[in-house]
């Protein structure tokens, strides 16, 4: 996209306006969209309002939904008539619904542009605008700081690279005016700005089934469906396992190999490299302060992640029973347990890893020391 394209579409974005009632340009078609809001409506039944914490958190929750709808609905008129733009990928009501398939670009049943590993989803875009050599990811959101973006869009480009290796991808982030932390965001990535939005008139509008007029259709040849678009290989299992392997290929880790680009962009798409593990009496001796009660678990399986400063730290795993799994990290000294999602992504990568991660791959006290020294010397972009 040319600097002269650039800036029509961010003229399109930044002189837009807060909907009104019966917007000419939309219509009704936000009504068409799939919101989640039975949570906020039981809210609102008891009585809460925006004077009430647990309301304003649901509120913005649903409000950042309608903002990416709306932003999209405004790129789709822009890109059908923008001849730079080659194609550009329908979701939402736009699309007539289907499943989401597995280790393909796909939209899901509930209208998201999505990529899935087997049956568990890795990649979420907004939207996605192809020209000739650039391809374009679009992030709309109410964040009030882009600085917790960084992670997300790392890992959004990282998989698009991998799936379309022949266009240089870029990002577009779309954010309310006042938002900061946009001059810290990395080169690849522009930011464009909107005014103050609100969604309070939808709320009320689906609240009360109001009658909505018929959705309004883009008609262009630019229309593209994602199921239908020739993406490279990507075998996330397969990959995850030869990362695996290439990095314990040295003494206890291959640093040439993580350092290469390749390695670095499939690690910010599984937003961690896993080197291996340790039993559970070291995990103890390099984290004791960490106790675990009724744990069937033997060892702790261990990653490196990324730091937003351009660090990295290592990040244990300790799995206590079949659904039952912690990452554990430690900042300044002090550890920090969460628990992972029975039905995320991270569950099944350990079942992969319990396959495969034999005996070879334990690593001693002095060899994860080794590495926590070398990770200290490692910077990131």
């Amino acid at each position: 996209m040319c600097l002269e394209t650039s800036k029509r579409l961010h003229l399109l974005i930044i002189n837009s306006t807060v909907i009104p009632n019966g917007d000419t340009d939309l219509g009704d078609n936000l009504l068409y969209y799939d919101y989640n809001i039975g949570h906020l409506l039981s809210l609102q039944a008891k009585g809460q309002t925006m004077e009430d914490e647990s309301y304003v958190s649901a509120f913005r929750s649903f409000e950042g939904e309608v903002y990416e709808n709306y932003i999209y609905e405004k790129l789709l008129r822009y890109a059908a008539n923008e001849p730079e733009i080659k194609s550009f990928i329908i979701k939402g009501p736009h699309k007539n619904r289907t499943h989401a398939q597995s280790d393909a670009l796909s939209v899901s049943w509930k209208g998201q542009i999505i990529y899935r590993a087997r049956h568990k989803e890795i990649g979420e875009f907004d939207g996605l605008l192809f020209t000739d050599k650039e391809l374009y990811f679009m992030e709309m959101t109410l964040v009030k700081s882009a600085t917790s973006l960084k992670k997300r869009l790392r890992k959004k480009r990282a998989l698009l690279e991998v799936l379309f290796p022949r266009y240089n991808v870029r990002a577009v982030l779309v954010l309310n005016e006042g938002a900061t932390g946009t001059t810290d965001l990395p080169p690849y990535a522009s930011v464009w700005f909107t005014e103050a939005y609100s969604a309070q008139h939808l709320l009320e509008s689906l609240s009360t089934n109001a009658p909505k007029a018929p959705m309004v259709r883009i008609e262009s040849d630019k229309i593209a469906h994602a199921e239908e678009i020739k993406i490279a290989s990507f075998k996330y299992y397969a990959t995850l396992s030869w990362m695996l392997r290439s990095l314990r290929g040295g003494k206890p880790i291959d640093w040439d190999f993580f350092r290469k680009s390749a390695t670095q962009r499939y690690h910010d798409i599984y937003t961690k490299v896993y080197i291996g593990y340790v039993s559970i009496e070291d995990f103890s001796t390099i984290v004791p302060s960490v106790q675990f009660e009724n744990s069937q678990a033997k060892r702790a399986v261990v990653a490196i992640e990324k730091d937003h400063t351009g660090g990295y730290f290592l990040t244990y795993f300790v799995r206590h029973s079949g659904k039952k799994l912690d990452n554990i990290t430690v900042t300044s000294g002090i550890a920090k347990v969460a628990k992972k999602d029975p039905l995320g992504i991270t569950l099944t990568e350990m079942n992969h890893l319990d396959k495969m991660m034999d005996e070879s791959f334990a690593l001693t006290l002095d060899q994860h020391s080794e590495i926590e020294k070398t990770l200290k010397t490692i910077t990131h972009k």
